[in-house]
């Protein structure tokens, strides 16, 4: 009885320690890529072209990264990242980050990326979606000249 004893011991204290022994460094949570596409938002709301691109391109390198989101979504998000973090030109930025935007907004309906709601806007002059983590509007594809116009047509949960 005591060899059986010994043995489970053993054997549950080896399946810890490979657990916890595991390399995690090669899985990006898609929790990072919202927050990384937050903060691309964020920088076309501040009309700051080098964030943009910078923070962009930080999306792009979490995106080849991931070993979650599929194939397709990937390329698609990849594509428009892409262009946009390639880009200095605001303008450039903005048309492209519209096509982000709508891989964004199907990955986040598809898959639990946020505990917190995501709020899906929409710019009527622009006829563009967007997501943000807060209910005020700061609109990315405008910015300064009509910071706060469009709505929220859905809270994703």
């Amino acid at each position: 009885m005591k060899r059986i004893f010994l043995l489970v011991a053993i054997l549950a204290t080896s399946l810890v320690h490979y657990s916890f022994a595991q390399d995690h460094s090669g899985h990006t949570q898609t929790g990072d890529l919202l927050n990384l596409y937050y903060k691309t938002k964020d920088a076309l709301v501040a009309g700051n072209a080098n964030l943009v691109a910078s923070k962009s391109a930080e999306l792009v390198k979490s995106l080849t990264d991931d070993k979650t989101v599929s194939k397709a979504m990937k390329a698609s998000l990849l594509e428009h990242a892409g262009l946009i973090a390639e880009s200095k030109d605001l303008k450039s930025q903005r048309e492209h980050f519209a096509g982000l935007s709508n891989g964004m907004i199907t990955l986040v309906k598809s898959t639990k990326l946020s505990a917190e709601p995501i709020y899906q806007q929409y710019c009527p002059m622009k006829k563009a979606n967007w997501l943000s983590s807060e209910k005020a509007i700061k609109n990315p594809y405008y910015g300064s000249s009509m910071l706060t116009c469009g709505k929220v047509v859905e809270t994703i949960k």
